[in-house]
């Protein structure tokens, strides 16, 4: 079971914790291969998808995963709710609880408002990113892709490569792999890392590297994971242009040479062909982004599931 009414980011979760999730992710996994697509797991509960930041991957597996385990499902965007109309978080979260919904699943722009909500309601809440703090489903997802083409998650080499400062996804994969004793180099432009990656790597020095040499990232890697260059949260240049960019810190075949040959590519998505990788390595053999597409129902299926029906909605 997991400790909490909440999933609010990987940091706080427990080895155990993130295995049981990965294991009830896997024996999940056949239901959507069956001609029919659904079990009766979660009939009667009420499933909210709260989004104030666009969304496919994410928004869309959560109600795929939540309508294939019989939840009412309910999509919100801030277009559509009172949020246009100026009401704040808390009236929202309050208005939320006042619907007695069984789990709402926050992505939102500010660190922080998935916790805020989780104060406030009695439903589970699951943080689907808020701002630059963390997106543990999708580490959860990208954990069980990685065991099951490795076998493992201990042990590892495991490149992230890209925009770290301005990535929920690098800080979620590092406080999960670091904890299974993986080795997770960080590399990315000096411009491109975050302000506290020295206390980061203070806390796991270990098992944190930190390198500003694409070359030394991919060495004998068994995961390169890509991070998409997130000019949406750019408020000024850090970088001369995308083709410098790229000279440095995009992946070609040549550069996937340098690691191990049974190397998997990664990539949480959407990606930006010609910017951070090049289409014949994101389509290529070594690939496994649409393996995370997949893992991702499963995943946040196992999460409904654990919150909502194995659970309850209490501590």
């Amino acid at each position: 079971m997991l400790k909490h009414k909440d999933l609010l980011g990987i940091e706080n979760l427990s080895t155990d914790e993130i295995l049981e999730i990965l294991n009830t992710a896997e024996s999940l996994q056949e239901v959507s291969s069956r001609p029919i697509k659904k079990v009766p797991t979660l009939r009667g509960k009420t499933l909210i998808n709260l989004f104030f930041e666009a969304s496919t991957r994410t928004r869309t597996s959560f109600e795929i995963a939540g309508k294939r385990l019989s939840a009412d499902v309910i999509n919100i965007s801030p277009a559509t709710s009172s949020v246009s109309k100026g009401e704040t978080l808390i009236d929202t979260a309050r208005t939320l609880d006042a619907m007695a919904a069984d789990c709402v699943v926050v992505r939102h722009s500010a660190s922080g408002a998935p916790a805020i909500l989780a104060k406030l309601t009695r439903a589970a809440i699951v943080n689907a990113g808020d701002g630059a703090h963390e997106h543990p489903t999708q580490a959860l997802l990208d954990a069980l892709t990685i065991r099951q083409r490795k076998g493992t998650l201990s042990g590892l080499k495991v490149a992230i490569i890209g925009d770290i400062s301005h990535s929920r996804v690098a800080r979620s994969n590092v406080h999960l792999l670091t904890k299974f004793h993986s080795h997770v180099w960080l590399c990315s432009a000096p411009t491109l890392m975050p302000v506290e990656i020295e206390k980061m790597i203070d806390e796991n020095r270990e098992y944190l590297h930190l390198t500003h040499s694409m070359k030394d990232a991919v060495a004998d890697a068994d995961v390169i994971m890509m991070l998409r260059v997130q000019f949406e949260r750019m408020s000024e240049s850090f970088f001369p242009s995308v083709r410098e960019y790229f000279r440095y810190y995009g992946l070609n075949l040549a550069r996937v040479q340098g690691a191990k040959p049974d190397v998997i590519i990664m990539h949480p998505g959407p990606i930006n062909r010609g910017v951070e990788i090049t289409s014949d390595v994101a389509d290529g053999p070594y690939s496994v982004i649409l393996d995370q597409v997949s893992a991702g129902v499963a995943v946040r299926m196992a999460i409904l599931y654990l919150l909502m029906g194995a659970h309850g909605s209490s501590d």
